[in-house]
């Protein structure tokens, strides 16, 4: 292992934003672990706190009308949270890319694709612009991208949406990155563009090392990249362990319907999948217990009044649920569940 353990460590995060309609609290105690070299994925509804989450690592959530209430960030044992500015333009501009949602609106239409590639460049004393410019155009070919001068000069306007997201991949590779955060950087994309994006993501890690957070709803893309899961509900993680235990050792009844709301390959094409039922905790006032034990067919009176400890079941695999408690009934997940992969 290299000189620390963990890449990234957050500890007891908690985020919130603050609105006229009142306090929005959008992370609660979140901790994670990303290991050198390592794919961790974080999926779970939209609304959940995957990107906010994810966006606190580099300091990206609008402070205000987002705050911390608490925890730590430290990305190789240093907090980013105390971070001076210095620091923090050093951190994303060299240490960690992130690879935002959509790139359609996360590109300048007023500006040439090379150009925003050596934004990031931007202040960088110690590297000539022609140095830069084949920096680029490197990078460019890289991820994908053919005859590199000519896309290097075009408007994204003139670009397909998987070449505009191969440049968003170009963006947060070009300094050449210890460590990359993907924000469902495949949802606007068919299946094929799809596939190539995921497999050139899993080229860079066995090519560089770098270690990558993938936040995604896609349980699909999470059993083909990801080395650890991370299931987040209502601003909270729920579940983490290996791909492995997440599929097939699921302990956490959201995951569990999480799973099962998914076609496996066998599925009829008449049969009705089996979504969650209700809705997902107000933010503005969260449950005081388990966030979703009002949609939970699992759940106890002490659910609505308590939130559950972390039980661990192996090293790796954890879940806040009471039906961990010993005194708690007996329900087999795995047995009930269908296969989805």
């Amino acid at each position: 292992m290299a000189e620390y353990e963990n890449l990234l460590e957050i500890k007891n995060l908690s985020f919130s934003f603050k609105t006229y309609g009142g306090t929005v609290k959008a992370v609660r105690n979140v901790s994670l672990t990303l290991r050198k070299g390592e794919i961790l994925g974080i999926v779970g509804e939209s609304g959940c706190g995957k990107s906010v989450t994810a966006q606190c690592i580099m300091r990206l959530n609008p402070e205000p009308p987002g705050f911390f209430e608490g925890g730590e960030i430290l990305y190789k044992g240093k907090d980013v949270l105390k971070m001076s500015k210095a620091e923090l333009k050093a951190l994303r501009s060299r240490e960690i890319g992130f690879i935002f949602q959509d790139p359609m609106t996360s590109l300048n239409p007023t500006m040439r694709v090379g150009k925003q590639i050596e934004e990031v460049f931007h202040g960088h004393k110690d590297i000539s612009k022609a140095e830069i410019h084949k920096k680029v155009l490197n990078i460019m070919r890289l991820v994908g991208i053919s005859d590199a001068e000519k896309r290097y000069r075009q408007y994204p306007h003139e670009l397909s949406g998987g070449m505009k997201q191969r440049i968003m991949i170009a963006i947060a590779l070009v300094s050449d990155p210890t460590m990359i955060i993907c924000d469902e950087p495949t949802t606007s994309l068919d299946v094929t563009i799809e596939a190539q994006i995921l497999d050139l993501l899993l080229e860079l890690r066995e090519k560089f090392g770098t270690s990558i957070i993938m936040i995604t709803h896609d349980l699909g893309v999470i059993a083909k990249l990801c080395d650890r899961v991370v299931v987040m509900y209502g601003g909270k993680v729920l579940e983490n362990g290996t791909v492995d235990e997440i599929f097939y050792e699921t302990a956490h009844p959201y995951t569990y319907g999480l799973m099962n709301s998914i076609a496996s390959l066998d599925t009829d094409k008449n049969s009705v999948l089996t979504p969650i039922p209700g809705t997902p905790p107000d933010l503005f006032a969260p449950p005081k217990g388990c966030p979703f034990a009002a949609r939970c067919d699992y759940a106890m009176k002490v659910c609505l009044e308590h939130p559950p400890e972390y039980t661990n079941l192996t090293e790796e695999h954890r879940s806040a649920c009471w039906l961990q408690h010993e005194m708690a009934p007996k329900v087999d997940l795995r047995g009930k569940r269908k296969e989805t992969v």
